[in-house]
């Protein structure tokens, strides 16, 4: 079973299911794009994916549940199946304008991520990252928002693409549980080196669920999943996206492997030439 951390009293795994690659966000391509939204289309073939996690204990899924029906029924009929509930991290996108209409939309968005099953609720940085004033330091509004998630019965959370988001949270002790990092050995769409972002990773307040540790399949498995367990802290977590089933076993091994300092079992790479020494080993 696969390692576990808490957030805010709350145990999940470490592996936590990222959704991209089922959502049809390949930060590839259009027709890449194209080609993940035909294949995923419907609940049926995401369930065996989920399947695969959910028999290594890898029980947590994050996603904009609200903008991916697909995903959300996947996740239920996994459930019923395996007999095991699945701890949703929703990142929904809210109306962050500073009038009362716009903050009874962000509370209704909010209400119904609650509704939907979600237990954990990080805020979109598309919204989150509206609200920095780099100058003073500070999220502005932000307190009115993790409200609005506790009163609904959920963690707050902060998805920070923008790494001072985590600084600035934790100098001023905002209600946040948890955050969101891009973090990779390619240093694909962080904003800052890749070093400056592990040291801020580390020294954070709160745990931080790392994403895009394959730089969107701009590295190999082995060489990003060991980086990212590498330099993370145990109280950490590397979210995950997957095409299918065959690849989240693969990279549930490569994890462990990474984990426990060994060498993955897996198979190796086709060749043309079977018979090379290096790839018999």
């Amino acid at each position: 079973m696969f390692p576990r951390t808490e957030v805010g009293g709350l145990s999940l795994s470490r592996l936590i299911i990222g959704t991209n690659w089922l959502a049809g966000y390949s930060h590839r391509s259009s027709s890449a794009d194209e080609m993940i939204k035909a294949r995923h289309s419907t609940p049926d073939t995401i369930v065996p994916m989920l399947d695969v996690f959910l028999s290594h204990g890898v029980d947590t899924i994050m996603a904009p549940f609200g903008m991916t029906p697909a995903i959300f029924d996947a996740v239920k009929i996994a459930e019923e199946k395996n007999g095991r509930e699945m701890i949703m991290v929703d990142t929904p996108v809210i109306n962050v304008d500073d009038n009362c209409d716009a903050r009874r939309e962000a509370e209704a968005t909010i209400k119904e991520s609650a509704k939907r099953g979600a237990k954990i609720c990080l805020i979109h940085h598309y919204s989150a990252e509206q609200l920095v004033n780099k100058n003073r330091r500070q999220i502005t509004r932000l307190d009115d928002y993790t409200k609005m998630i506790r009163d609904a019965g959920m963690i707050p959370g902060l998805s920070a693409h923008m790494p001072e988001l985590v600084m600035f949270s934790d100098e001023n002790g905002y209600d946040v549980e948890t955050y969101i990092q891009i973090y990779n050995c390619m240093g694909f769409l962080m904003q800052v080196e890749v070093e400056a972002v592990a040291a801020i990773i580390r020294g954070a307040k709160k745990p931080v669920m790392t994403i895009k540790p394959l730089a969107a399949g701009r590295t190999t498995p082995f060489v990003g999943l060991n980086f990212s367990w590498a330099t993370i802290r145990d109280c950490d977590m590397v979210t995950l996206g997957c095409f299918n089933e065959a690849e989240a076993a693969e990279d549930i091994e490569i994890s462990l492997a990474a984990l426990e300092r060994r060498m993955p079992k897996i198979a190796g790479r086709n060749s043309p030439a079977k018979n090379q020494a290096v790839l018999n080993g």
